[in-house]
């Protein structure tokens, strides 16, 4: 699937969300959405979990 039509599915429901919800319903459908995108791109192995856990002294330069 294209990116801007990945882009348009998550505003559109962002838009939904604040529109019928409020701006905590935006609030939590941003965040979902934030740690859904974070653990597709660990799953798809584009992220390592470690770099969450690695100290400042311990990054490669």
């Amino acid at each position: 699937m294209n990116m801007a039509v990945v882009g348009m599915i998550a505003g559109m429901a962002l838009g939904f969300a604040g529109y019928f919800g409020g701006f905590g319903a935006f609030v939590l459908v941003a965040a979902l959405g934030a740690i859904g995108f974070v653990v597709g791109r660990f799953l798809e192995g584009d992220l390592d979990l470690g770099d969450f856990f690695r100290t400042r002294d311990d990054r490669r330069r």
